[in-house]
């Protein structure tokens, strides 16, 4: 049987980080189609699509980062590189759903896929106020 492995509190801490931030940018951007009088009910299902699949794709990879550590680097890089495979076509999935199915608004599926990298940039900031 094999043993179930534990999340280590630094992905699970990052994720949280990032989920948050995704939470709050995802606020912004329904503010955003609300003040220019594009909101509907599409743009809040496509914001939960790919906000959920963002903030999804990061704990993989984090977990991925947490499994690979110790292991010889030929398995590093085939178990890292088929994991951002498999992790790019589940994103590539999402957009398709967002440009396929009417109940979605495009853009709305779109931009949350890039919160994270935008809460990651920023990360540093909180980093260094948290030390002062």
């Amino acid at each position: 049987m094999r043993k179930k492995a534990k999340i280590d509190p630094t992905v699970r801490k990052e994720t949280l980080y990032i989920g948050v931030a995704v939470l709050i940018l995802s606020a912004l951007m329904e503010a955003v189609f609300l003040i220019i009088g594009k909101w509907d009910y599409t743009v809040l299902l496509g914001n939960l699509l790919s906000g959920c699949a963002a903030v999804l794709n990061f704990c993989l990879m984090g977990i991925t980062v947490q499994n690979v550590v110790g292991r010889e680097e030929k398995e590093i890089v085939s178990r890292v590189r088929l994991s951002q495979v498999l992790r790019y076509l589940m994103l590539f999935a999402v957009a398709i759903l967002g440009l396929l199915l009417p109940c979605f608004n495009l853009f709305s599926v779109l931009i949350p896929l890039f919160f994270p990298h935008i809460a990651a940039s920023f990360r540093p900031l909180f980093l260094r106020q948290k030390d002062k």
